[in-house]
């Protein structure tokens, strides 16, 4: 995977076999206010066959959350969700993260993470971030936040003069929506929240969590 070089840090190109792409259709997005939900909400994903599961940094707990998921469940792969900052970038890897995904990008986060070696999505909305990332090799990108700008069509339409970038479109993304992203040539997975609802989190109702996993990860069959 790309990333930002600079004659501060140039660190050799991330091994091509390193991705945040492709582990599965649906990539969750959590949320999590308490760590100790950590483990069994991943156990109940990867039961339902979603293993890539993306823990935002915008509570206190996500950083417990992602060392808890990571020193438990192993068969998940948990990565850090609206990393802004270096300093997230180094706690997130601290924590166990093993991907990183970003909302946004900027020439001192793009650099700190490719420093790191873990794989990443930098986010993007527009045609010009996706020309000035392929232009610094980064090709795997978080595509945010979809619904609102612009949608599948608005994907499609970059796949035939930006071949090389592949997205992971986030935000606003529903059940009746991901299929539509999921049969674009340039789109590997979707990030979407729907199969962890609030209600359900609240209740520990684990099961059904798992039962819309598995819903979920049938969209890619």
């Amino acid at each position: 995977m790309g990333g930002v070089t600079s004659a501060a840090a140039s660190p050799a190109p991330a091994s091509a076999e390193l991705s945040a792409l492709g582990l599965a259709p649906v990539l969750p997005v959590v949320v999590l206010d308490d760590a100790a939900d950590a483990v069994p909400l991943a156990r109940a994903l990867v039961a339902g066959g979603l293993p890539a599961i993306e823990v935002t940094l915008r509570t206190p707990a996500a950083l417990n959350a992602i060392r808890a998921i990571a020193e438990e469940v192993p068969e998940a792969v948990v990565g850090a969700g609206t990393v802004l900052t270096p300093e997230h970038v180094d706690a997130a890897g601290a924590a166990g993260a093993r991907f990183l995904v970003s909302p946004g990008w900027s020439p001192r986060l793009l650099r700190a993470m490719r420093v790191c070696g873990l794989p990443f999505l930098p986010g993007v909305s527009t045609a010009s971030e996706v020309v000035t990332l392929l232009d610094e090799g980064v090709t795997e990108l978080k595509f945010f936040p979809a619904e609102a700008a612009g949608g599948a069509a608005y994907l499609k339409s970059l796949a035939a003069p930006l071949p090389q970038a592949r997205f992971c479109p986030t935000g606003g993304i529903g059940l009746a929506s991901a299929p539509a992203y999921l049969a674009l040539p340039n789109v590997a997975c979707v990030g979407g929240t729907w199969m962890l609802p609030a209600d359900a989190l609240a209740a520990k109702d684990w099961d059904r969590v798992r039962r819309l996993a598995k819903e979920a990860a049938e969209l890619g069959s």
